[in-house]
């Protein structure tokens, strides 16, 4: 639960312009990304997140999960002796998508870092916020999550099968037509997972008096970005899927749509990328990537209207996406500025279901600010 006092020094921390601030922040540029050190926070750059998606209980009763954490480095002057001064945000969201409720669960924190309290550190994954916590173990490339959330607790164990995934250019990901619209940004998909959800009963009535407990296995994918002005000025938000196949391969693609774009008008911004079961990589010409809505839904809290299942053709290959439920959206407006749709979906080809993952919408309420 956020306090009055988080949401005004995230407000506070994050409202004066650039061009006020004598804060410089670096430009994406070409370079080879190393591991472990790439694993871990890069502060000198503006936004950064480790966003962490699965399913978990296979198809008999599948549910899905998501944790993110966000690190935002403030317009706040470095050379301000203050120790108690906001120069990097940290902000986590968690949630979990059960058929059975037909909504998520949600929770959100916020806390500017400081005092071993809240960090986000350098040389490998290890991000903290309140209780909340994602490290990587590099004896096991694991990744190990506790979040204690309001009305639920989620505790999970992810050991990557394979070294990280590189998008775009060896790991510099084009968002626009600017060189500096970039990021840095791998991929760690076919994560195995074993997780520990408790739900409160007030969250869980139909299921008895007490809290419910579950043991789960499945699978999982972990995003790593991070830039300075990854947005064109037009861009709206973006569509993006990142699916594990059945067949133990990994589909990414994304499309960046541009503001007041007309339906057949091609987005800023298109990407797909394959990694086969053996390993192998291969990105797909960007002019046969497209997103099409199939079906919507509409919130009655933001009333915006989500094309929760989309086909997207990628290359010669025409998928469809089926959400998990409908209602899967985030309103993270006291945090992060944005609403967005995060859904678990499935994958289909040719009407059969060749992989799981999640479906991202950003941009349907208002333009995304990064």
């Amino acid at each position: 639960m956020l306090s009055r006092r988080q949401v005004l020094l995230a407000i506070g921390a994050l409202a004066a312009p650039a061009s006020q601030s004598a804060v410089s922040f670096p430009d994406v540029v070409p370079r080879p990304l190393g591991f472990p050190d790439d694993f871990g926070a890069h502060p000198d750059f503006r936004t950064e997140w480790w966003y962490l998606t699965g399913w978990l209980g296979g198809t008999s009763r599948p549910m899905g999960f998501q944790v993110t954490f966000f690190r935002v480095r403030t317009d706040v002057d470095p050379d301000n002796p203050s120790a108690f001064a906001a120069r990097q945000l940290v902000i986590a969201h968690a949630a979990l998508a059960d058929p059975a409720r037909g909504r998520l669960l949600l929770d959100e924190r916020i806390a500017r870092t400081g005092f071993d309290l809240v960090q986000a550190a350098t040389g490998d994954t290890d991000v903290r916020l309140d209780g909340w916590s994602l490290a990587r173990d590099p004896a096991t490339d694991s990744y190990r999550a506790r979040i204690a959330a309001r009305d639920f607790t989620l505790n999970f164990t992810a050991v990557g099968q394979a070294p990280p995934w590189l998008q775009g250019d060896g790991g510099l990901s084009s968002k626009g037509p600017l060189p500096t619209q970039a990021s840095y940004y791998y991929t760690r998909p076919q994560l195995r997972v074993e997780a520990e959800i408790r739900v409160a009963a007030v969250a869980a009535p139909a299921r008895g008096n007490g809290d419910r407990r579950d043991l789960l296995e499945g699978v999982a994918w972990l995003d790593h970005e991070w830039s300075s002005a990854a947005l064109a000025p037009d861009a709206a938000g973006w569509d993006w899927i990142g699916m594990n196949l059945d067949d133990g391969g990994a589909l990414l693609a994304f499309q960046i749509r541009r503001q007041g774009a007309k339906p057949d008008e091609p987005p800023l911004q298109r990407y797909a990328a394959f990694r086969g079961p053996d390993g192998s990589t291969s990105v797909v010409d960007p002019a046969t990537v497209s997103f099409t809505p199939l079906r919507h839904w509409q919130s009655a809290r933001s009333r915006a209207t989500w094309p929760v299942a989309q086909r997207i053709a990628v290359g010669d290959r025409i998928f469809e996406t089926a959400p998990l439920m409908p209602d899967q959206e985030l309103d993270s407006r006291m945090t992060t500025g944005a609403v967005y749709w995060e859904g678990a979906s499935t994958l289909l080809e040719g009407g059969r279901p060749v992989g799981r993952g999640y479906l991202e919408m950003t941009g349907y309420v208002t333009p995304l600010r990064l």
